[in-house]
């Protein structure tokens, strides 16, 4: 069962990591080395069993594959899960032992924050491997790639506004914001800013009174926000909230949001499609952070990475050509740009294994 999920999505290597003197139970998912070495966030939830801890991480690196090609890095896709609650099970020396996974991965695999995650968890990991982004400034990082997230997806959802209703004045339209955390907040800050109409929710109560407080944003219940009559559905949570169940009451037109895996199946999004809503593929959207992470491998520079995530916009604009070329959902023609590069590209491209990847201008911690 497990090796025909693994074949499944075509990955090269999962690695099952355990350390049960400090509560680690991870799972390492390399989906695709072609273009790179594989780079991708680690997600920290209370999953309910082992199986659905290794679904999600065979889907997020499959995704982080598609992502980083069509955001035109030189890397490939891979995502990290740990299983536990991040509100009472994270530790010091948790977070180390995870860190020496990665590290025996000899630079196969990049990690970041995700989910559950934030700077500090990985300033613990960094402090046992050289192989994570997203560190302190002080290290050579970017700190929290959040905000560069939330503004890929303002391009994103630029491109996605231009093509839907020949305008991106963001001032002009209402969102149904579904999430707040570090990126979905962000994000909702950016169409506040800009004069947006939002409809907030979270799991989280003191993340929607924050957003009603700071942003003037209007409270929905959790599973209300799927029945708001908005222009823009944004989910920015976890995946799969676009399913059978809540499709029939979307009223939006476009969507388009920070959250990965967004479309339960591909079924929805041909569905999407019948029904005349414009999908922004999600994990061309919400590159901004991967993007600006990626910058660390060789030395960041924060003007770089503001402008290699404004091609976000031409991204999606060139996804959403495709697919009238070719008479085809956005999912798919997303999909057809990044396999597209990655037959192109890998070609020409070494193969894996001749060297780690080199990080400049860091030190890391004992």
């Amino acid at each position: 069962m497990i090796f025909e999920q693994i074949g499944h999505y075509g990955h090269e290597q999962v690695v099952f990591c355990h350390n049960p003197d400090v509560g680690l139970k991870a799972i390492i998912a390399i989906h695709n080395t072609v273009l790179g070495p594989a780079l991708g966030g680690t997600r920290m939830w209370p999953y309910k069993n082992d199986a659905e801890a290794l679904d999600d991480v065979l889907r997020l690196s499959r995704g982080m594959t598609y992502k980083n090609a069509v955001a035109g890095l030189n890397l490939g896709g891979g995502k990290a899960v740990i299983i536990g609650d991040p509100a009472k099970d994270k530790s010091e020396a948790l977070f180390r032992a995870f860190g020496q996974f990665v590290d025996s991965l000899g630079g196969r695999y990049i990690t970041a924050e995700d989910v559950g995650i934030d700077v500090n968890d990985m300033e613990f990991v960094f402090r046992e491997t050289q192989f994570v982004t997203g560190v302190h400034q002080v290290h050579g990082g970017s700190g929290d790639p959040s905000p560069f997230t939330a503004y890929g997806t303002m391009q994103g959802l630029m491109a996605a506004l231009n093509r839907r209703f020949g305008d991106e004045e963001i001032g002009k339209y209402s969102f149904a914001v579904q999430g707040l955390g570090h990126v979905g907040f962000e994000f909702a800050k950016l169409l506040s800013e800009r004069g947006a109409k939002l409809f907030v929710t979270d799991i989280h109560q003191d993340r929607i009174d924050r957003a009603v407080s700071e942003l003037g944003a209007e409270a929905v219940a959790p599973d209300d926000i799927y029945d708001v009559d908005v222009d823009v559905y944004s989910p920015c949570a976890l995946g799969g909230t676009l399913n059978e169940q809540t499709l029939p009451r979307i009223k939006a037109k476009v969507v388009c949001g920070a959250a990965n895996n967004q479309l339960a199946s591909n079924a929805i999004g041909d569905e999407l499609e019948r029904r005349g809503v414009l999908y922004a593929p999600d994990y061309a959207v919400n590159a901004g952070g991967v993007m600006n992470v990626s910058l660390e491998i060789d030395g960041y520079n924060r003007e770089r990475a503001m402008r290699m995530m404004r091609t976000i916009y031409h991204n999606l604009t060139r996804i959403f050509e495709i697919a009238e070329r070719d008479g085809i959902p956005t999912y798919q023609a997303a999909d057809r740009l990044a396999e597209e590069r990655i037959a192109t590209i890998g070609k020409l491209k070494l193969p894996m294994g001749r060297s780690a990847p080199r990080f400049q201008g860091r030190m890391r911690g004992g």
